[in-house]
């Protein structure tokens, strides 16, 4: 088999021919090794003075955990509970409407609504936003409230009368309007 019968890739086991070996030969010549970092050598002290002892830092005691108060989570209403809703076998304790208002205004009242209805001890409450303005062009423009009211009713400051939201039936108002359950009083 001659060198040109080889297939490609292939590795041959031969020996170098004399031109190779002087080239290898001056090519590792003219080669620098590489740099190695140099490691700085432990010095002993000069005098034999001993050791100065430190004081041993004293174990870490872990600290007593905090608790710090988190708002809880929230709970989707359930399918079953909605159909209930829907068929009016369930009540709604009161009903909040939010149209007209500024969000500032509607932020205020949500709040205070939210408040009144846990202390009056309604479980369910409903929430109408509005679904948005229609143009002309038939498109919806939705609405501000409607994007805030579940972006509150989700923030920390809500959160303790909240145990859940979901949109309403439309036979309450649909995408207009949130069922909220309210989180009970704690005694």
């Amino acid at each position: 088999m001659t060198s040109d019968d080889r297939k490609p890739g292939r590795h041959s086991r031969r020996p170098l021919t004399a031109d190779e070996h002087a080239l290898w030969s001056h090519v590792t010549r003219s080669i620098m090794p590489l740099r190695r970092p140099r490691l700085e050598p432990k010095l002993e002290p000069a005098t034999a003075e001993p050791p100065v002892e430190r004081p041993k830092p004293a174990p870490a005691v872990p600290a007593p955990r905090s608790r710090v108060a988190r708002a809880p989570g929230l709970a989707p209403i359930d399918r079953r509970f909605k159909q209930r809703l829907a068929r009016g076998r369930e009540g709604i304790d009161a009903t909040i409407d939010l149209h007209g208002l500024t969000q500032a205004e509607a932020h205020s009242a949500l709040a205070h609504f939210l408040r009144r209805a846990r202390a009056d001890g309604a479980r369910l409450v409903l929430v109408i936003t509005g679904k948005g303005v229609r143009t002309d062009d038939f498109t919806v423009d939705r609405g501000v409230l409607r994007r805030q009211v579940p972006l509150w009713l989700r923030s920390a400051e809500l959160r303790d009368y909240v145990v859940g939201f979901d949109w309403a039936h439309p036979a309450h108002g649909g995408e207009g309007a949130l069922y909220v359950r309210i989180r009970r009083r704690r005694e």
